[in-house]
């Protein structure tokens, strides 16, 4: 993709690299969750070489998944805090579904649903951490009426985070030129004046 020199940077590599990582980690335990959740999702474990394997390898990527997103935690915290702006934002995201983004309020380098998105993904990642480890059995065994609750809480966790996904990559394939910023690391300017003014006045110094 020839990508043109005056577009602005968006991530790093290493930014990149730690999305990337968390994504895949997701869509490993979403299809091993998927197989040990019903039997007719149960040949999913073929990805993993069989039950056996499936259910050993679950909990470790859970818990790869858990630090690479803890990295993803300290690098952009700071970025997703709530904001007044955000709130509007949120009030008049009908407008935007309508396909009238244009007076929308002015949004930072992440607008309003993009935060909700992340905090979800962060409650829902502690949640499923202190559940599964409370069912990790090959390490510990905890009361019975303990681990019950503990995987009623991981089954209802974990199908809120994959709603969430689900519309986290739906949100960046509906809005064009978002995929390539997790691509290449950097946006058009057309794109990031529509849809994050505020960002893009940060970053070009443009105040009009």
């Amino acid at each position: 993709m020839r990508r043109n020199p005056r577009d602005l940077p968006r991530y790093t590599a290493g930014e990149r690299l730690n999305h990337w990582i968390t994504g895949i980690c997701f869509i490993l335990l979403a299809l091993s969750g998927l197989a040990f959740f019903h039997p007719a999702f149960y040949p999913l474990v073929q990805f993993f070489g069989g039950g056996p394997w499936a259910r050993i390898l679950h909990p470790y990527i859970g818990v790869v998944m858990f630090v690479f997103f803890l990295g993803m935690v300290i690098r952009f915290a700071g970025l997703n805090l709530i904001e007044r702006r955000d709130v509007e934002w949120l009030k008049n995201v009908g407008q935007m579904i309508d396909g009238d983004d244009h007076n929308m309020p002015e949004q930072g380098k992440y607008n309003g649903g993009q935060k909700l998105v992340f905090w979800g993904f962060l409650l829902c990642m502690l949640l499923l951490l202190v559940s599964g480890v409370a069912m990790w059995r090959a390490w510990w065994t905890l009361p019975v009426n303990t681990v019950r609750l503990a995987s009623v809480v991981h089954a209802l966790m974990a199908v809120i985070m994959l709603l969430i996904f689900v519309l986290h990559v739906y949100a960046a394939i509906w809005t064009r030129g978002t995929i390539r910023a997790m691509l290449y690391g950097t946006v058009t300017r057309a794109w990031a004046k529509q849809h994050h003014r505020g960002w893009y006045r940060k970053m070009t110094g443009d105040n009009r």
